[in-house]
């Protein structure tokens, strides 16, 4: 075996896992504080990629002033999910909640194609798609540049959200509002407030996850799938930790990734599609609250 080409397998795929996980982080932030899994979340994505190559196209606008506009949108977009939506439904069975979800997932995606057009964009940011020269001449592990600063984004992302949830009031009151919302509220934690600034941060999340992913794979209705890759993710690490979606995600990168190298040759192609899934499908039979979840007894 080539060691140099298994490692520059396995970091690639690495550095896919940590743009699964951040996009599995929208999924964890709400379903910890609400119960609620949304499934809009890919097509949060979407909507953000989308409405900031629309800014840039049909108003001029350069970047660095289509990012802070997008973000915007996401909040707003972000506010009215939880105030129209989500408020109304409040303590209704999960499954409406779920249900609800999927609606807002054809609504958001009907949205952007209707402010912006359905055709595919080209998305340019400014980070090189090259190899990385250092990597190249000295292990002869070819890595691409944009894999690697788009790893870096989502890892100072993922920090800057941990030490909010861990060091401010905001996150402790977050955190408990997730262990108990009628004790949060007795305790006179607002919790609508909270969850809306949940789904203001999904949003900024969302932003995020849409530009990496629009800029590697074009501003595409595509972009909605990304939310399926990150079930596999969530099914891993937990539905409920952020440090599980970032395990959940590097297992899944690399797995797929050395799944379809090494794997694929003797299966047949297409494994990287569904490898993944069946990797979940193998943990739900050992741990089905994922690695980093939290064990429900439920006493009948």
């Amino acid at each position: 075996m080539d060691l140099s080409f298994f490692f520059e397998v396995l970091i690639g795929g690495l550095l896919s896992g940590v743009m699964y996980a951040l996009v599995a982080i929208g999924f964890v932030l709400i379903y910890k504080a609400s119960g609620v899994f949304n499934f809009a979340q890919g097509a949060m994505v979407f909507f953000a990629a989308l409405t900031c190559v629309g800014l840039m196209d049909k108003f001029g606008l350069p970047l660095w002033l289509a990012i802070p506009g997008t973000m915007v949108a996401m909040v707003i977009l972000g506010l009215c999910i939880e105030r129209v939506v989500l408020r109304p439904l409040v303590n209704q069975p999960e499954i409406t909640l779920f249900m609800a979800t999927i609606g807002l997932t054809f609504f958001i995606e009907g949205l952007a194609q209707l402010m912006w057009g359905n055709q595919v964009h080209r998305l340019e940011l400014p980070i090189e798609d090259v190899p990385l020269e250092y990597l190249a001449d000295k292990f002869g592990i070819i890595v691409s540049q944009f894999d690697v600063m788009a790893a870096g984004v989502c890892a100072i992302m993922v920090a800057v959200l941990s030490l909010v949830f861990s060091k401010t009031k905001v996150g402790r009151a977050l955190r408990a509002v997730a262990d108990d919302h009628q004790a949060a509220l007795a305790v006179g934690i607002p919790l609508q407030r909270i969850w809306a600034i949940l789904w203001a941060v999904a949003g900024m999340v969302a932003l995020v996850a849409g530009l990496l992913w629009g800029a590697r794979n074009g501003v595409q209705f595509a972009l909605t799938f990304i939310a399926l890759k990150a079930l596999p993710v969530l099914i891993l690490g937990g539905f409920t930790s952020v440090p599980g979606a970032i395990v959940g995600g590097l297992i899944i990168g690399a797995s797929e990734k050395l799944a379809e190298v090494y794997l694929g040759p003797m299966v047949g192609g297409g494994i990287e599609g569904w490898f993944p899934y069946v990797l979940a499908l193998l943990f739900l039979l050992v741990r089905p609250e994922g690695l980093f979840g939290e064990k429900i007894i439920r006493r009948i």
